[in-house]
């Protein structure tokens, strides 16, 4: 049996085993004709034959079931396992797994200040301060003085009012938006917003709709047509959407939500740190009133190479969520000692040596030149740290990081449904430390790949 065949198999089991598993209810009621007790009463019994495996046994989930075809399709094809792979040292230009080095386009450490000296010392030097943990929530005992340190420094940068530092940088997302919106309010957001975001979304009641990218005609109709109809109207978007490296123009969707009166919230995990000609995100780029987004939200995993997430904005948006918001701060651990300590220190350097941005900048500038002029496909991405390299289809995408990643370069394939089935592609995060060497390898060995790249079977 051929590959594309055992995969139809599979698939075609699967979907054969969800449509068998019917209610509860509608395999009581089948049963119900063949029992003396009446049929209302025999609904709401417990039988535990009406429970299938699917809805118990995680073997037996739909999810597990495609992830053990993926595992399948590549031990069939002898890939190489290159995820959940442990490395020695620092993630920056340059890995090292297994003792191999292998050039790394797969680390969003965008300014290298995950291993830097100062960053360290400034970590362990927390931690020798306060511990490894501050012992309880922020707003009981767990407070330090380097949580509004950074809140303090970050409403510099951005001019804002106010912020609010928190533990995750995913969860800051999720649980700002599931708090703030509710029944009665709208939500607006780029058909690209990050998942965390969606998240936060499916959290609340509230009614949302999708925009496509960057179609600012697309939002100010939804708005048109259905700012009366609800209370707050939020507006969700990237300053840099990390699939495809491009930029949205703030300042257009400024005017709009100003001329609706809705709320901007700016995520800015791809952007802060990296865009700009001092490297500090959206409001460095366009020059921008901080106070003209609403909503400024950060992830500190990114350019400040440590772990945790931020809100800032005017003060009662900020009491509002240390005071109320589940998540942010409250039922919530407060942010460790040693990465509130890295973060703070990676902000003070950021602002002292944007030289490391411009570097960035530089360097994805010439990998986009390089891609192009050896025909690759670099999409929309520009001024930013994300780069990707779009591929016909995901078989090839995947066959391409195996062959990368045999030739010691780290890039994974983005593929369905995580992008549309025809926008799959490799993903290159671009570094501060590359080197044209590193850049120039990389473009070379994909287009000698490319050109014995097999067939696709459409397996995905």
């Amino acid at each position: 049996m051929n590959i594309r065949s055992s995969i139809d198999k599979l698939r075609e089991s699967l979907l054969t085993n969800n449509k068998a598993t019917k209610p509860v209810s509608e395999t009581a009621s089948a049963t119900a004709g063949d029992s003396t007790t009446p049929a209302s009463e025999s609904n709401s019994r417990f039988s535990p034959d009406a429970v299938p495996p699917a809805w118990h046994q995680f073997e037996h989930f739909p999810e597990y079931k495609e992830y053990a075809t993926m595992i399948w399709y590549c031990d069939s094809q002898k890939y190489p396992k290159n995820l959940f792979q442990p490395h020695l040292g620092s993630s920056d230009a340059t890995v090292n797994i297994h003792g191999k080095e292998f050039i790394n386009f797969s680390t969003y450490n965008y300014l290298a200040l995950g291993q830097d000296d100062r960053v360290k010392k400034a970590a362990i030097d927390a931690v020798e301060t306060y511990g490894v943990g501050t012992g309880s929530g922020r707003s009981i005992t767990g407070e330090i003085s380097l949580h509004s340190e950074f809140e303090r420094e970050i409403c510099e940068v951005l001019g804002a009012e106010d912020a609010v530092l928190s533990v995750g940088g995913y969860s800051t997302n999720a649980f700002t938006i599931g708090y703030l919106c509710r029944n009665q309010d709208l939500i607006l957001y780029d058909e690209l917003i990050h998942n965390s975001a969606l998240t936060g979304c499916k959290m609340t009641g509230a009614r949302r709709f999708s925009f496509p990218h960057n179609d600012y005609d697309a939002l100010s109709k939804l708005l048109e047509t259905h700012r009366n109809k609800f209370e707050r109207v939020f507006i969700l978007v990237e300053g840099v959407y990390s699939m495809d490296g491009d930029i949205p123009d703030i300042p257009k969707i400024i005017e709009i939500k100003n001329k609706y009166k809705a709320l901007l919230m700016l995520d800015e995990a791809h952007s802060m740190g990296v865009i700009g000609p001092n490297g500090l995100g959206a409001v460095d780029y366009f020059g921008l009133d901080g106070r003209d987004v609403d909503i400024h939200y950060g992830s500190l995993s990114k350019a400040f190479g440590t772990c945790g997430g931020y809100v800032a904005g005017p003060k009662p948006l900020i009491a509002i969520l240390k005071q109320y918001a589940p998540g942010v701060l409250l039922y919530g651990a407060s942010p460790t000692p040693a990465n509130s300590a890295a973060a703070l220190e990676a902000l003070r350097i950021m602002r002292r040596e944007p030289e490391r941005a411009r570097r960035l900048q530089e360097n994805a500038a010439y990998f986009i030149a390089k891609a192009k002029s050896n025909g690759l496909d670099t999409f929309n991405s520009h001024d930013s740290g994300v780069v990707p390299i779009m591929m016909r289809d995901s078989e090839v995408a995947l066959w391409l990081s195996m062959r990368l990643w045999d030739a010691g370069i780290c890039s994974y394939p983005m593929m369905y449904p995580i992008v549309p089935r025809d926008k799959t592609r490799l993903r290159f995060f671009i570094n501060t430390n590359h080197t044209h060497e590193q850049m120039d390898s990389a473009i070379s060995t994909i287009v000698a790949e490319l050109k014995r790249a097999p067939k696709s079977k459409g397996l995905f």
